[in-house]
């Protein structure tokens, strides 16, 4: 409770919280909004903004900009949150036996890693995404298996700095198995800088998502903010609501989830959190 009412009471944080929470709401309502599918004609096309029964106008084919950005919203929190889910797991199996184990053991699992970051992240998903195919699943895949080497590095720095403390020693000398001792000794006590860090991911999958639909990578049969942008990106000069909305859209939820990200990080830090409450 302590922690919530320290969020509560954080300034970005909150702000940040009521833009996830507006753009939560808009995909969860967005059938109930616009029951037609992102992909029908429902208008002229190059509407501007505030045409009639086009609030944020038409596009080339004359499909509602609007009803695109609703459903575009769903598209890009559901591929965020399940590559998120996607690198956290792989990331944090691959760091707590990393760090639980050490020597040998670190020593590989290490060089793995190393071996993902010295890969650049976007073009290593572009080559997974181009070579599997865009579909959902593919690029879901192919961000998560970019995206899980800063979690596995920050996982196997808790794991080596709390493996030593005395009530990991009990568990071991107690005769607990190492998956116990992980799970319920060690993985608890270094849960806080990895929520941080994946609700940061989330925000660095939606981008690496809209940078690949932009560039035609996105599953063709979902509408996404990625592949409004780059649809209009000719006729930027003639339509320019076509890539602006659909900009501020990716803006705003980015700058939400960061600033959600910063709230949890000065919230879940002790020496942060003390200074919070004492406020």
């Amino acid at each position: 409770m302590d922690t919530l009412k320290a969020f509560l009471r954080h300034p970005t944080g909150m702000i940040g919280l009521v833009i996830l929470v507006a753009v939560l709401a808009l995909a969860a309502a967005a059938p109930v909004l616009f029951p037609d599918s992102p992909w029908d004609m429902v208008g002229a096309p190059f509407q501007p903004p505030l045409s009639e029964g086009l609030l944020l106008g038409s596009d080339m084919l004359g499909r509602d900009v609007a009803a695109g950005i609703a459903y575009g919203a769903r598209v890009s929190l559901m591929i965020g949150i399940a590559a998120t889910l996607a690198a956290v797991l792989i990331g944090v199996a691959i760091g707590a036996v990393a760090g639980y184990f050490g020597d040998k053991v670190d020593d590989a699992m290490m060089r793995l890693t190393e071996l993902f970051q010295t890969i650049p992240g976007f073009i290593l998903a572009i080559l997974l995404v181009a070579t599997l195919g865009p579909t959902l699943t593919h690029v879901v895949v192919a961000i998560g298996a970019v995206s899980w080497p800063p979690v596995a590095r920050l996982t196997r720095a808790e794991f080596l700095r709390l493996r030593g403390r005395e009530f990991v020693q009990a568990a071991v000398c107690q005769g607990q198995p190492p998956l116990v001792v992980v799970l319920r000794h060690i993985l608890p006590n270094a849960l806080s800088p990895i929520i941080v860090t994946g609700s940061l991911t989330i925000a660095t999958s939606i981008l690496v998502e809209s940078a690949l639909s932009f560039m035609g990578l996105g599953d063709p049969n979902l509408m996404s903010w990625g592949f409004m942008i780059g649809a209009s990106r000719t006729v930027i000069r003639q339509a320019w609501w076509m890539s602006v909305f659909p900009g501020i859209a990716i803006l705003l939820t980015v700058l939400a989830i960061n600033l959600v990200g910063e709230g949890l990080n000065d919230t879940l830090n002790p020496r942060v959190a003390r200074k919070v409450r004492a406020a």
